[in-house]
Formats: structure tokens, sequence, C-alpha cells
């Protein structure tokens, strides 16, 4: 899988294009979150890296994380589906789709606006430091699959 800048207003486009084809009702073609699960979910991962005081993970779970579980994860490999997600993660009550999808629309075109520099060497409060490439992997490769989880 090749994974495209996503900081650029293209790919940004690209993305938003693809959530507003979703709808309430759309159905997962794997996994268990429904498709505002799916969206909640996504959206946790801009909150780690928008808001400076998202609390990091305790020392040995960040041990883990970042040795055995973000190379995974920031390389340019697909995720595999029904992949294991991080407990703070998970989301198991029902969430608001328009709020939902309206947040993840603005949460990809928060990336363009602070831009790639902006994750360079930034704290992951999981992963520890990532340079801006892996953020880009990150990013791209997990919308990319949940998006596709729900067939857009």
């Amino acid at each position: 899988m090749k994974t495209e800048n996503i900081f650029s207003h293209e790919i940004a486009e690209k993305f938003t294009a693809r959530i507003n084809n979703l709808s309430a009702t759309t159905k997962q073609q794997w996994g268990k979150m429904d498709v505002s699960q799916m969206m909640a979910h996504c959206n946790v991962s801009y909150e780690m890296a928008f808001d400076e005081n998202y609390k990091k993970s305790n020392g040995f779970l960040r041990f883990i994380l970042k040795n055995l579980v973000k190379k995974g994860l920031v390389n340019e490999n697909p995720l595999k589906k029904n992949s294991s997600t991080a407990t703070e993660m998970l989301i198991k009550t029902p969430k608001n789709f328009e709020l939902e999808k309206n947040k993840l629309v603005e949460n990809v075109h928060q990336l363009v606006k602070k831009g790639e520099n902006y994750f360079d060497l930034k704290d992951h409060p999981g992963f520890g430091v990532m340079t801006k490439q892996e953020w880009n992997n990150f990013y791209y490769k997990h919308l990319d699959h949940h998006l596709t989880q729900f067939g857009v």
C-alpha cells in the first residue's frame, strides 16, 4: 500500500468525499463497531495529537506500544481486518452520527491546517516520538482501513 500525503489538501478532500458517502445506516464489512462508533474511534486518534494534555500511557504500556505495536502502525503495510484496538480507543457506547462525521471531517482538515511540520518529532501518547512520515502513514492507513471497513 502506498500511503499518500494526508497533510495535503487533495488527499484531505478525497478522504472527506469518502466520509461523506457514509450514512447512519452504513453497515460494516467486518468488526464490531457501527459507523458512528467507528468515526468516534478515528476521532480519538486525532485528539491524541491535537490535545497537548491528552493522557500518556503508563511507562510499561508505552514501552510495549513503542517497541512492539508502533512498527506495524507506522509502516506502509495495510492494517489487517479485525486488528486489535487499544483499550482507550474502543468505543462501546452509541454515538451521534452527524456529530462524529462532522468532527472527523474537521479533524482531517486540521491535519492540513497544522501541516506536516507540526507532527515532525511530535510525541504520541502511546508510541513516543514519531516523524512526520510515521504520523502520515499512521493517519492515512488507519482512516483508509476504517473507511474500507464500511465500503467507502
